[in-house]
């Protein structure tokens, strides 16, 4: 199934259903009244939904209509946990030339994850406001899941089960900010604006084979001001999403609606470039000394979608421009 959430007057937004070829959808508020209502009904809702996607990819759907990404929210608006891995050693160890720290412990065999933000997540097509340019914007291609609850404890087999749906995000960072907060030993905070997501959630059964070990091995296309940037395909993740859900859940339960997000999408052929700058630029700074590649400027665009073989995008397309923050009244 696929679902996305439309801008209403509602902070929750209002809950379709998308056709499989992202052309149209149906109203499901009959069905669940937000897609973390559904997720929190999952074992009750879950048929009702799957006979309105099908009637919707059969043409028979009543009501429904041309689906427009830029009239979307994310999938969630908002939830009650939002929790970043950085499951690709390739740019996890790039990243720590990067901020010249020392070598992360254990970090081939623990995954390291910050908690973010999950109260305000912005829309595919929102422009994304920050508050100065200076700070090093910078754009990080993501795959995440949306879980159902979680026990403490659960084994990574037993929490990959309770993967309901796949996101695809664009966790943004500024990056002046990130060294200062590493070295308190407390982590993120400042550094990590609000969280973008593509405008379709789908359930893992709609990429077939491309789902496969807790991992999405599609490419992620990256574009810069309408310029290539990158295509890293998720298949590398040294993680998979159940284990990163385990590691989140070794201490505590997890409330239905969390998300859970893979990290910056990083390969270690170089042919398939990066999808965030700071990766770029470390690769700079290692063959040329120091790095080329500039931080994004206000006015600057961002392109992320992920595809299949066929060419085929599941998500849909996170386009976004980065804007300056408007001063508070």
């Amino acid at each position: 199934m696929k679902f996305a959430t439309l801008k209403s007057a509602r902070p929750d937004g209002r809950l379709v259903v998308v056709s499989r070829d992202l052309s149209r959808a149906v109203d499901a508020g009959h069905v669940a009244a937000s897609l973390l209502d559904a997720v929190e009904r999952w074992d009750a809702v879950q048929a009702p939904l799957r006979a309105l996607y099908d009637s919707l990819n059969e043409g028979l759907a009543e009501g429904s209509f041309p689906f427009d990404p830029a009239a979307c929210l994310a999938p969630l608006p908002r939830t009650w946990q939002w929790a970043d891995a950085s499951a690709f050693l390739n740019h996890g160890r790039l990243m720590e030339r990067a901020f010249n720290t020392e070598p992360i412990p254990d970090f081939e065999t623990i995954p390291v994850m910050y908690q973010g933000a999950s109260d305000d997540f912005l829309g595919p097509h929102d422009n994304v406001p920050l508050p100065d340019e200076s700070l090093g914007i910078d754009f990080e291609g993501e795959f995440g899941v949306i879980t159902g609850t979680v026990p403490m404890g659960a084994t990574a087999a037993a929490a990959q089960e309770r993967v309901r749906l796949l996101v695809q995000v664009n966790d943004w960072s500024l990056r002046k900010l990130g060294p200062r907060e590493m070295k308190t030993g407390f982590g993120f905070f400042q550094c990590k604006p609000s969280t973008s997501f593509a405008p379709v959630a789908i359930t893992p059964d709609e990429l077939g084979e491309a789902w496969h070990d807790g991992r999405v091995k599609l490419d992620l296309h990256v574009q810069w001001n309408g310029a290539w940037f990158g295509n890293p395909n998720g298949a590398e993740m040294n993680y998979s999403f159940g284990q990163l859900i385990a590691h989140a859940a070794r201490t505590r339960r997890l409330s239905a609606g969390t998300v859970i997000g893979s990290g910056t999408v990083s390969n270690e052929n170089r042919a398939a470039g990066s999808a965030c700058i700071a990766e770029r630029r470390v690769i700079e700074i290692i063959d040329h000394g120091e790095p080329r590649t500039e931080f994004m400027r206000f006015g600057d665009r961002v392109s992320m979608t992920a595809r299949d073989a066929h060419g085929n995008a599941p998500f849909g397309t996170i386009d976004q421009q980065v804007v300056p923050a408007r001063a508070p009244d």
